[in-house]
């Protein structure tokens, strides 16, 4: 039994015909004929009387056709309710963000999406790159804003922004004054880093190590603030990814001049995944919200 069907026999109901009843489905007489040839011998009983150009109903179609009706009936709701849930902008979604992210950039992107999806919600959950690459694999979450590199296959990443790295240093340091520094100007001084876990971290070792120093750590924390603390009391120097910095901190910031001392800002999904309307109005305030 198939819809198509069920739809010939509810049109050759209404019309009385069946050749009117083949213009309202647009299809040739002679194949809808088949297939109410083909419905009756899978029921095993005839669905119309054919008097002549007159069609009527058995005791069987009359059995039949509200079934029938319901059936479509219940094809065309699913059939709506789809599109609505495409076309909605209502719901909830679930984004992870970076804890070196999550304080400076997402009150900006949240405040900026409530105001132009009040019926959506937004449920944020801030964590380190681990937790949420595993969040988006068992689909707890829907999209992670993550900060490069990130090789992962099962990923499909949407590049956000691009911003620079500064170095955080002493009132009284020797470069606080400068426009910019090389890392390389930084050789033998202790650092103060995030702790292992935050990809800012890799990404601060790895320009070090791009600039051949290598830091020596004298203090590990898992926030921005404070590290900002101990540059500002004289215990070493940091690196910032630039929205991080703070103006009140006590500290100086120095953009680094090497080339590639940059965080690149990406939303990530799991490759593959079709995006209903909500979502792509998320990924679309993500980058409207620069």
């Amino acid at each position: 039994m198939e819809i198509q069907q069920l739809r010939y026999v509810c049109a050759i109901a209404e019309t009385g015909s069946f050749s009117r009843a083949a213009e309202r489905c647009q299809v040739a007489q002679p194949s809808l004929s088949q297939q109410i040839l083909k419905l009756e011998e899978d029921l095993g009983s005839k669905l119309f009387d054919r008097m002549g150009r007159a069609v009527r109903l058995t005791d069987a179609g009359r059995a039949f056709l509200p079934h029938a009706r319901s059936v479509l009936g219940q094809v065309e709701a699913a059939r709506s309710s789809v599109l609505e849930a495409a076309s909605s902008v209502r719901g909830r979604v679930s984004l992870g963000v970076i804890p070196t992210i999550a304080p400076y950039w997402m009150p900006r992107c949240t405040a900026y999406f409530a105001k132009r999806y009040p019926e959506a919600r937004l449920r944020i959950l801030e964590e380190t790159t681990p937790v949420l690459l595993e969040g988006l694999r068992d689909y707890s979450l829907d999209f992670a804003i993550l900060a490069l590199p990130l090789r992962h296959k099962d990923l499909e990443i949407v590049p956000l922004r691009t911003e620079p790295i500064f170095a955080v240093l002493p009132k009284d340091h020797r470069h606080a004054a400068a426009k910019e520094l090389s890392l390389k100007d930084l050789r033998g001084e202790p650092f103060v880093m995030l702790r292992d876990g935050h990809c800012f971290r890799d990404l601060s070792l790895a320009a070090c190590s791009r600039a051949r120093i290598t830091p020596n750590i004298a203090f590990e924390s898992g926030q921005f603030r404070s590290l900002f603390g101990m540059v500002a009391a004289g215990v070493g120097v940091s690196l910032v990814p630039e929205m991080a910095i703070d103006r009140n901190a006590g500290c100086r910031y120095v953009r680094i001049s090497d080339g590639r001392a940059t965080r690149t800002i990406v939303a990530a999904t799991r490759r593959g995944r079709t995006l209903n309307r909500l979502q792509q109005a998320v990924l679309s305030s993500l980058k409207d919200a620069n």
